[in-house]
């Protein structure tokens, strides 16, 4: 039987693929369509910037907001100092505190292009859980929450299980964990009123203790929700590319090469993701994604333009389009291009084609840069390049040099001063 939501919010991300699990969805749905809620996101600060499998979970929260909710991005400078084992099959690094917060400023700066915050109904406080984690008393802990877990549940975490299972080693330290996301969304609740906490699939089992935990400690309604794991359609996972994460924030990640990883998607991609990462009208996504031929490239256009002006700003979008036709439709250098930027001493008497390629990101080794050229993948200024050998001098760098990798990476070559 097919359910028909009451609530906007609910109805949105049924119908753009945001939903895997619900801990009762009749009842949230009628408490989101009865008034405001308030529901949160835990996000761990494992890196400076946040990359494109975690879009999921933000534009989740922006949905929430832009439906009349209160979303909360929860900031986990205390739970990174633990760990989270879900889908890891070894031990997490234990990071430093001082890297901890850095990593947490730059998380913010995506966060609020895609949520507003401040002190309205539905503004988002932005809330860091080592306001309480860093304070608690762990025999008080143990007395207060423990004593709600058992050991024999806790092994059944598929999250734990499957590490069991495969033999790899799950710390004390990382199966805290799980009790303390349980405490986070009592501590959300108690604070800020909080009924509703998302997630990946992989974070059900800890969703569903935390809101169990609401329940018996406090006797509050608590519901959890959970988006799939979202795969491209040539099997990859999402959020990586050849040369690793896409990240979110332009420190990491280039504009120009943020916007060509959603234009270089599988055709089969196209619908899902414009209906799960723009706001795009369902029907246009729908359009969109069922065009063929060389339209198709067109949809994938716009797909990587509206993402990008979230993400990144229109500016951003506008700059990257025109690099691309710049570089792929008049063969010439786009100025919004990754530039490697060399000193006449980093040249020296000349510096190997192949040293050029690596440090200009387009190849990850030596080895990897001769065989690009062995296998005719490379080329300079839009001509093959055939010999590995090749110097590069002062006067060879005098004027830009655009170097390639396949037909998709491209990166400029300048020399300083």
């Amino acid at each position: 039987m097919t359910y028909h939501p009451k609530s906007d919010f609910i109805a949105t991300i049924i119908e753009r693929g945001f939903l895997a699990d619900c801990t009762n969805m009749q009842e949230l749905d009628d408490a989101m369509h009865k008034g405001s809620i308030t529901g949160y996101i835990g996000f761990d600060l494992t890196a400076t910037s946040l990359h494109i499998g975690n879009l999921v979970q933000i534009m989740l929260l922006r949905w929430m907001q832009k439906t009349g909710h209160r979303p909360i991005t929860l900031m986990g400078g205390g739970t990174t100092k633990v760990g989270d084992p879900s889908g890891k099959d070894e031990m997490r690094k234990i990071i430093s505190v001082d890297q901890i917060n850095a990593n947490a400023d730059g998380i913010r700066q995506v966060f609020a292009r895609y949520i507003s915050y401040g002190d309205g109904p539905t503004d988002s406080p932005l809330v860091n859980n080592a306001e309480w984690l860093d304070k608690l008393g762990y025999i008080d802990f143990l007395r207060d929450i423990g004593k709600h877990f058992t050991i024999n549940r806790l092994l059944a975490f598929e999250s734990v299980k499957s590490r069991l299972d495969r033999e790899q080693p799950l710390s004390f330290i990382e199966f805290n964990y799980m009790l303390l996301q349980a405490y986070d969304y009592l501590e959300l609740h108690r604070r800020y009123g909080c009924v509703l906490q998302m997630g990946g699939s992989d974070q059900w089992g800890n969703i569903v203790s935390g809101a169990d935990l609401i329940r018996r400690v406090d006797g509050g309604d608590a519901y959890g929700l959970t988006t799939p794991l979202v795969t491209r359609a040539d099997g990859k996972k999402m959020g990586k590319s050849a040369d690793g994460a896409v990240w979110l924030n332009e420190e990491m990640m280039s504009g120009y090469e943020f916007w060509q990883w959603w234009r270089n998607l599988p055709d089969a991609d196209v619908g899902k993701f414009l209906k799960m990462f723009t706001e795009l009208p369902v029907s246009e996504c729908d359009r969109l994604g069922a065009l063929g031929g060389s339209e198709i490239n067109e949809a994938k256009i716009i797909l990587a333009n509206e993402v990008t002006t979230l993400c990144r700003g229109a500016d951003a979008a506008v700059a990257a389009e025109a690099t691309s036709r710049e570089v792929f439709e008049k063969g010439g250098v786009g100025d919004d291009l990754p530039t490697l930027t060399l000193s006449a001493a980093d040249v020296g008497d000349g510096i190997s084609v192949v040293q050029v390629f690596v440090r200009a990101g387009l190849a990850k080794s030596g080895k990897e840069a001769k065989r690009l050229i062995s296998e005719n993948g490379a080329r300079m200024d839009d001509a093959p390049l055939s010999d590995a050998g090749m110097m590069l001098d002062v006067a060879a760098l005098a004027s830009p040099i655009k170097l390639s990798a396949g037909k998709k990476r491209h990166a400029l070559v300048v020399l300083e001063g």
